[in-house]
């Protein structure tokens, strides 16, 4: 499997319909992210640019996954592949007994 970087321009001025989009979106990601498929998923301040990196056997598939966000309507993006991505672990520090 290979990681994919997807590089998303949103509207800058998004209507009702993207606006109501969104709460479908975090849930589908939100499953992405707890399958492995999605492994980051990251908004600009402004809400217009988006990236997200994707683990996936091809570009292909990277374009399937997309397909399914419910705001792929929205989406004008391009597809990187990666050589690595390295990401900090977030976790629990370890737990004392004392």
């Amino acid at each position: 499997m290979d990681q994919y970087l997807i590089d998303i321009d949103y509207p800058d001025a998004p209507d009702d319909e993207f606006i109501s989009l969104i709460s479908s979106q975090r849930t589908m990601i939100n499953a992405y992210m707890h399958e492995g498929i999605v492994t980051s998923y990251s908004l600009s301040s402004d809400r217009t640019k988006l990236w997200v990196t994707i683990v996936a056997s091809s570009e292909r598939e990277v374009g399937e996954i997309l397909s399914t966000f419910p705001l792929i309507g929205y989406m004008v993006y391009s597809i990187h592949k990666l050589a690595f991505h390295n990401t900090a672990q977030f976790s629990m520090p370890p737990i004392s007994l004392n």
